[in-house]
């Protein structure tokens, strides 16, 4: 499985931003996907998951009413819309698919949330 992610910017403090994550196979048939981040010096943090099949969602606390996660399975391609965006948003946000026990990761993509 090889993702893809895009979507990634600069923006100021209450913007928004849509991060992309392409698959090379049916995201129909993982058993989970996700959006996790890596800020700075810091450790690599889980910030939302998304069951591609039966359409079931996660978030970390400090995201929540904030991003939204989403996929289309015609297009297998995963969402992570990110509506009032904080400095403490600033990251590499990666996108993981959960196949067949294992973990597969797409490259990073960079968001930077200017105050």
């Amino acid at each position: 499985v090889q993702l893809q992610a895009s979507g990634g910017g600069s923006v100021q403090a209450g913007g928004s931003l849509r991060l992309s994550c392409a698959a090379s196979g049916r995201i129909f048939l993982f058993d989970t996907m996700g959006w996790y981040r890596q800020a700075p010096g810091k450790q690599r943090e889980l910030v939302a998951t998304i069951i591609p099949g039966g359409g079931s969602t996660h978030y970390t606390d400090s995201v929540k009413g904030r991003f939204s996660i989403s996929r289309d399975n015609a297009k297998d391609t995963m969402f992570l819309q990110m509506n009032s965006l904080k400095p403490e948003d600033t990251a590499v946000y990666y996108c993981n698919a959960y196949v067949r026990g294992t973990f597969n990761w797409g490259q990073g993509t960079l968001v930077t949330v200017s105050s």
